[in-house]
């Protein structure tokens, strides 16, 4: 998995495997890897929400310079 994925792809493939889950639509063997592609798709919104983060405490942080 690439963090080429948008966050709302991820988002909606956790919400897919969750779904997989708790329909019991799994087999055994498929569980493991798809709970390793979850928590792949977890850090790669987790590593989105935090640049964007970054990136608005940036914009809020120049903007706050310039009406000084």
């Amino acid at each position: 998995m690439t963090q080429r994925i948008s966050y709302a792809e991820a988002i909606k493939r956790l919400e897919a495997i969750v779904n997989q889950i708790e329909n019991s639509e799994l087999e055994i063997d498929d569980l493991t890897k798809r709970i390793k592609e979850a928590n792949e798709l977890i850090q790669i919104c987790t590593d989105k929400l935090t640049q964007v983060d970054q990136e608005v405490e940036k914009i809020l942080i120049e903007r706050k310079s310039i009406e000084e």
